[in-house]
């Protein structure tokens, strides 16, 4: 049987059991036909998985199947490769993509770049090289990839039932494409610019550099940006500004952008695109975007607008207490008092989170993005999207610092939960709704009851996750719970769990379950759908309001991490004894006493702001029994410290930025943050060189995906020790491979070279090691260097699927990892854990595997 589809043409007479497509530059070519096999391992939100498939591959012992052979997976079992075929949509579906994998071979009479277009997968080997996945099938992602001459190996790694892929010629080498494009609305007289992105592909084996955007429109003027590098073979997406809008005109604007020559303005433009820009008018829900610090992408959140501004007397809430309506000489603000924080649930735009409420007269609701509509389930940097989203709100809309408040839906209802009980001190009340707790309550977490020392250090790391051990921080804030009754997404146990929790110390929550309604639900006909717009929560949210600092007289408060939360109200936890475990503080100040009494539990430094004392004269301060008395106010400012000593507390100084703290804590996954990049090693191998490059491709591509995010990319040779000091550094290789490690990991206790890992005094031997690492980057107060190392290929490959991008997975500041990880899991880790606070092994906690 002979078959042609779309320009593809099967090899000679079809073989059921070795599906082979020959290429035809000149077309597309759809995937149709496949082998797969049902998953050979176990995975889910976990630090360590097995694959059987993927321990092939890391070993380079991975043979093209044939349809009927076996893989032997670790507990004696196998798994087949079967064939399988696409429907009319061109899907593959097949449950034996539940978490399996898909196989195609594809023989080309040229070598020749094309586009890989697919969707449904998590990610895919072609050719050996590791590319991002798309499994919420987006259908935006298009990756350059080179056709050999010859036969071509795609293997696809499949969670969601089904794939659909294609390959198609370039329409350029390089290309502008405008499908995932992260753009604002225009408000006819707002001023200032407004930031837009789109994806750059760059289809060439150069970098594509010295080159920028010309962007001009109707009623938007012109902007010129100067393009960052990309990478070859690879996409990156790039931000630009557009032009305020001008004149008064209702209808939606096209902005045209031009890729050109930086050096040269005259000539045809290397490619072009158009995007249109919508215009609203005043009451409607709009997109504003902003540039985010963590890695200076263009992100955006969406407003709800309030339906009555305050232009008479203010409304003044204290205490607690409904608001009262007072004539106030101060100059009247130009916003509502209130503003509501809402997080979307999971698939949900922000902009669809925002369409969903009525609009208040007395707040404006503002929906932050979580990078994506899957993006990291409000943890991680979905967590720190709601904190950038929520200060660039506090500028633009000024409101009431007591009347902020905290809301969500779903995947957004646990962000209520863990945002709330992270950052207390930020909301007067939260009202969660159809929420669940936690990944292992719901996400897919795998959790041992009587996890082995390794499983225990791993846990830690994602100590931050866990909204039970964190729920007591609620004390200080108003809580409504609401939850469907007969919701068939998120069970109505999760709500009932979490309010019996509540009732065991907090005074001030209410519980609501809507009979017979589900997941998303609205049974009133007023605007608003009831399950995210529900009055009496907002009735709730309306007699709450924040207390003014030097009015709070009692701090409870409960962190995981310093670097994630440290400051509730006036108090901090500066440093933990042992990190990213429980630390407390409950600690009472008496203003006319003058005197701070309080407890801890498991805090090495805290810190305390004298606001509610009159300045100038001496206090004293009693933690867990210890006395320090006439203590005098200090010079600067009106913050004191203490630190846990031998033989008790004791006042400290600052916190020496060299160590461990608020500005800087680990663990592992912090190194993506403070404006990281990426740095490749080029002084190996040709096959260790070529690895650091596609992993760091890999990582920047997953990074886009999962975090709407940009990051640049670039070798070894071109780093340089002073360059952008405060930003993050993500080295990819060994101290032999990476000419930067030496330079930026000199003072660091662990070494990673070809045949082994030193860890302070201890070697590990092996030419088959992964390794994770943190360490401060010397000469910054905030920016980290993180390694992601192996001793060989083998430890450099099995660190390409590790889940550090994942919400909900973690790894300690140093994690090292051999490759029977891929069959025992936690077993095949030789070591992990924490420097210490001073950043050194000996004071640090380690738990060492076999």
């Amino acid at each position: 049987m002979n078959v042609a589809i779309l320009g593809m043409v099967l090899l000679g007479p079809f073989q059921p059991f070795a599906p082979a497509h020959q290429a035809n530059p000149a077309k597309d070519i759809q995937i149709r036909e496949c082998l797969v096999i049902r998953s050979v391992g176990q995975s889910g939100r976990s630090a360590t998985h097995t694959d059987a498939i993927e321990a092939q591959i890391v070993s380079g012992k991975w043979m093209p199947p044939k349809a009927g052979d076996q893989v032997a997976l670790p507990d004696g079992r196998s798994q087949t490769w079967t064939t399988a075929s696409a429907d009319k949509d061109d899907w593959i579906a097949n449950p034996a993509l539940n978490g399996g994998y898909a196989y195609i071979q594809i023989d080309s009479p040229i070598e020749t770049t094309v586009i890989l277009e697919a969707a449904g997968h998590n990610m895919v080997y072609f050719n050996g090289e590791p590319r991002m996945g798309d499994p919420y099938s987006y259908g935006y992602v298009k990756l350059p990839v080179h056709l050999k001459q010859g036969a071509n190996q795609l293997i696809f790694s499949v969670g969601r039932g089904k794939l659909r892929a294609r390959l198609v010629a370039p329409r350029k080498p390089v290309m502008l494409d405008v499908s995932d494009a992260t753009l604002p609305d225009l408000i006819p007289g707002e001023r200032g610019p407004k930031w837009g992105a789109i994806v750059v592909i760059n289809a060439t084996n150069g970098v594509l550099a010295r080159k920028q955007l010309v962007v001009h429109g109707t009623n938007i003027g012109s902007a010129i940006a100067e393009l960052p590098e990309v990478a070859p073979m690879s996409i990156r997406k790039v931000g630009f500004r557009i032009g305020a809008c001008v004149g008064t005109t209702r209808a939606d604007a096209e902005a045209e952008i031009l890729l050109a020559d930086s050096e040269s303005r005259s000539g045809a433009p290397i490619d072009s695109a158009k995007v249109n820009l919508r215009v609203r008018e005043p009451g409607q829900t709009y997109k504003r975007t902003f540039i985010s610090q963590i890695d200076g992408s263009v992100q955006y959140y969406a407003v709800n607008p309030a339906s009555k501004r305050i232009s008479g007397p203010v409304a003044i809430s204290k205490k607690g207490q409904r608001p009262t309506t007072k004539t106030s000489s101060a100059t009247i603000p130009t916003s509502p008092s209130a503003l509501f924080l809402s997080l979307h649930g999971a698939s949900v735009e922000a902009i669809g989170q925002a369409d969903a409420y009525s609009a208040k007269n007395w707040g404006d609701i503002v929906c932050p993005t979580n990078r994506r509509p899957y993006g990291f389930d409000w943890e991680d940097w979905g967590r720190l999207d709601a904190l950038e989203v929520l200060g660039e709100a506090k500028k633009t809309f000024n409101p009431d610092p007591s009347r902020i408040y905290l809301t969500g839906h779903s995947m957004g209802g646990h962000g209520t939960w863990q945002v709330g009980v992270t950052y207390p001190g930020l909301f007067a009340a939260i009202g969660p709704s159809a929420a669940w707790i936690s990944f292992q309550s719901y996400g897919g977490g795998r959790r041992s009851d009587s996890p082995s020392s390794v499983q225990a250090m791993l846990r830690r790391a994602a100590n931050p996750s866990d909204t039970l051990g964190l729920v007591n921080n609620l004390a200080q804030n108003g809580v409504y719970v609401l939850h469907g009754a007969d919701d068939d997404n998120v069970p109505v146990s999760e709500a009932r769990t979490m309010a019996a929790k509540l009732n065991e110390f907090h005074h001030d929550w209410t519980y609501f379950e809507q009979p017979k309604a589900g997941h998303w639900w609205d049974n009133s006909d007023e605007p608003g759908a009831d399950c995210v717009d529900w009055a009496p929560m907002f009735d709730l949210f309306a007699r709450h309001a924040l207390p003014a600092e030097e009015d709070v007289r009692q701090v409870d408060f409960v962190t995981m991490s310093p670097g994630v939360s440290a400051w509730n109200r006036w108090a901090a936890i500066e440093q933990q004894i042992h990190p990213l475990q429980p630390g407390r503080i409950s600690i009472r100040v008496d203003p006319w006493q003058r005197r701070f009494v309080g407890t801890t539990e498991n805090v090495q430094r805290i810190a305390v702001r004298l606001s509610a004392l009159s300045p100038e004269k001496p206090f004293r301060v009693e933690l867990d029994g210890v006395k320090m008395e006439n203590l005098p106010w200090p010079a600067f400012g009106d913050e004191v410290r203490f630190v846990r000593t031998a033989s008790g507390w004791a006042p400290a100084g600052r916190l020496p930025r060299g160590q461990k703290g608020p500005h800087r804590y680990g663990p592992f996954k912090e190194v993506f943050q403070s404006g990281f990049f990426l740095v490749y090693g080029t002084k190996g191998s040709p096959e260790e060189n070529a690895w650091a490059f596609d992993k760091a491709r890999f990582d920047a591509e997953q990074w886009y995906y999962r975090g709407n995010g940009a990051v640049d990319v670039f070798p070894d040779t071109e780093f340089q020790s002073t360059k952008e000091i405060d930003r993050s550094v993500i080295l990819y290789g060994n101290s032999e491979t990476n000419a930067a490690w030496t330079t930026l990991l000199s003072k660091c206790p662990v070494l990673v070279s070809r045949t082994g890992i030193k860890v302070g005094e201890r070697d590990i031997k092996g030419g088959e090691l992964a390794c994770l690492l943190l360490f401060p980057r010397t000469g910054s107060d905030v920016a980290c260097v993180g390694a992601v190392s192996g001793t060989g290929v083998t430890g450099m490959r099995l660190t390409d699927r590790l889940p550090y991008f994942v919400s909900g997975v973690a790894y300690p500041d140093l994690t090292i990892v051999g490759p029977e990880m891929l069959n025992k899991g936690a077993d095949g880790v030789r070591a992990a854990g924490f420097f210490g606070n001073d950043w050194k092994v000996e004071t640090g906690e380690f738990v060492w595997g076999q």
